[in-house]
């Protein structure tokens, strides 16, 4: 059992940056998938990034290819999702899951709450 806890979403400016945090409260990351989706109002939950805890391969998806970047953090046990040159359609709901395999949203078993990123004009 696996529970999430994000951090870091707030409201930014169009262009710019943050990062987002994601930490097991209960439980760990080992030789597990951690990946971040996101909810854009009126869509599905969307793919944005994975890291394999094991190997550190990263996967990214393409709707922030190339303005996303997941890494694990200095911190034990923590994995950050820094998010760049934003865009007001990057406005969503940003959501930690642990447990699956790469991209397949249905894979990942546990989910934190999201952290909700706005993106003003």
């Amino acid at each position: 059992q696996v529970q999430l806890v994000e951090s870091g979403g707030r409201l930014v400016q169009a262009g710019g940056s943050l990062t987002l945090s994601c930490v097991p409260s209960k439980g760990t990351f080992r030789m597990y998938f951690v990946a971040w989706f996101r909810r854009v109002p009126g869509k599905d939950r969307e793919f944005v990034a994975a890291i394999n805890w094991s190997d550190d391969k990263t996967y990214y998806g393409e709707s922030m290819e190339g303005r996303s970047t997941i890494s694990k953090d200095a911190a034990p046990n923590s994995v950050s999702l820094q998010l760049s040159r934003l865009k007001p359609e990057d406005t969503a709901v940003y959501y930690c899951a642990v447990g699956g395999v790469s991209s397949f949203i249905d894979s990942y078993p546990y989910w934190g709450q999201g952290t909700q990123v706005t993106v003003s004009s």
